[in-house]
């Protein structure tokens, strides 16, 4: 399945990433695709108060962290950014097949398509493509 939406606004990413709790029913490995400001983070914001898993304003990018984890009543939440990593051994020091161990985990991957095995593995990929200052084209391949 493909869906596209263009957003005119980061409101309205993150209104439909309120939307996206359906599609995401966990267990679910999503690939975030997207240059830098692209709208990644910003949509993860909607997808956790979708999930009731955090308020919007408390989803930051996990740049630096690598992994942000937020709990909700129907699903974990797990916010990835692997920019800063570059071997499969790296990818391997941050435990994902214990955080998809649970039947109600969701991994939100950002620079997943730098690692073959996760997009092996991937059950769904969102891309961004930046069509002005605040516009964005969303894909959803599934």
């Amino acid at each position: 399945m493909t869906r596209e939406i263009t957003t005119h606004s980061a409101e309205e990413t993150i209104a439909f990433g309120r939307t996206l709790t359906e599609l995401l029913t966990p267990p679910k490995l999503v690939l975030l695709r997207g240059d830098l400001g692209a709208g990644k983070t910003t949509l993860v914001k909607g997808i956790a108060a979708g999930f009731e898993a955090a308020q919007e304003d408390d989803v930051i990018s996990p740049t630096f962290t690598l992994v942000h984890e937020y709990r909700g009543p129907r699903a974990n939440l797990y916010h990835l950014d692997l920019y800063r990593l570059d071997t499969p051994r790296e990818l391997e020091t941050l435990g994902l097949d214990d955080l998809r161990s649970s039947d109600n985990s969701i991994l939100l991957i950002e620079w997943g398509e730098k690692f073959p095995r996760l997009q092996r593995e991937r059950d769904i990929e969102i891309s961004f493509e930046r069509n002005g200052e605040t516009r964005r084209k969303i894909k959803i391949v599934s």
